[in-house]
């Protein structure tokens, strides 16, 4: 099992993904890409293949997820130059980039909601106490949710676009 590392506010993305565990991988083009991977398969079976949200600031909603989502390893997988701008993707303990950050190309409309996974409690509760640490608005507190199912604990945050972003363990 891994340990929980507090992340101050102030650390940049690259030492906010070192904090997480990830490291470099020559030629990625990320600045810092795969976590050690401790009992988790490589890819791990599941329906999507990657989720990619337009930001208003790639740079800033870059910063905010690695040190919000830390506590669940999110890690800096690849980046491309986009136009102007850049696309990024960030990726679990896996390694593999499955949520993508990319230039809006106007105004948001309509909000996102995107739920990460945790290994336990703990880790939802420190993704809260870094939310908290650093100023982001919590939708709401840490809990179980039964009317989701009976083990159902997460944390709901609103993300520099304004969208519904959760970091959630199941119990099973």
């Amino acid at each position: 099992m891994w340990s929980v590392t507090q992340v101050g506010s102030a650390l940049t993305s690259r030492t906010a993904a070192e904090s997480a565990g990830c490291r470099a991988e020559p030629g990625s083009g990320a600045r810092e890409r795969s976590p050690k991977t401790v009992g988790f398969p490589r890819y791990h079976a599941t329906m999507l293949d990657h989720i990619s949200v337009q930001a208003a600031d790639v740079e800033a909603s870059v910063a905010f997820y690695l040190r919000t989502f830390a506590a669940i390893r999110i890690c800096e997988a690849k980046r491309f130059p986009f136009g102007d701008s850049v696309m990024v993707g960030l990726s679990g303990p896996d390694g593999f980039p499955s949520f993508w950050l990319s230039p809006a190309a106007g105004a948001e409309t309509r909000e996102v909601h995107v739920a990460f996974r945790a290994a336990d409690r703990a880790a939802v509760d420190a993704v809260h106490e870094a939310a908290v640490r650093d100023g982001v608005e919590v939708l709401h507190a840490p809990r179980l949710w039964p009317e989701y199912h009976p083990t159902y604990y997460a944390v709901f945050l609103r993300d520099p676009d304004g969208h519904n972003v959760e970091a959630v363990h199941h119990g099973f």
